[in-house]
């Protein structure tokens, strides 16, 4: 509401400071906001039933990336340091007809 540029928006703003300046309370402002607009007034749902999943999915689907990440994690580190300390395999040496082949074909291109 506070970003709206609404002739609807300027009531609703208008409406609200009148309730401000009457001395009422946030809590029965958003009460009479549900009451005449519903819900969808206060931009965030109810945290009961179905919409309760709004609330609680977020966390848990943190939960579940830091606990893989926890658990991956060491295993691909362990896995590079392994890669890393085996010794290299030795360069493969050419059957000398393929050396010379390969010879004469750079020789023929260059």
């Amino acid at each position: 509401l506070a970003v709206a540029q609404s002739p609807e928006a300027f009531q609703e703003r208008q409406y609200i400071r009148t309730l401000i300046a009457q001395g009422e309370t946030r809590a029965r402002i958003e009460h009479d906001m549900v009451e005449s607009y519903g819900p969808a007034v206060l931009a965030l749902p109810p945290a009961h039933g179905f919409n309760l999943l709004v609330y609680v999915i977020p966390p848990v689907l943190l939960a579940l990336g830091v606990a893989t990440l926890m658990i991956t994690l060491p295993k691909w580190r362990r896995r590079t340091r392994l890669a890393a300390a085996e010794p290299t395999a030795a360069p493969r040496t050419l059957d000398p007809d393929d050396a010379q082949r390969l010879n004469d074909d750079l020789a023929r291109g260059a």
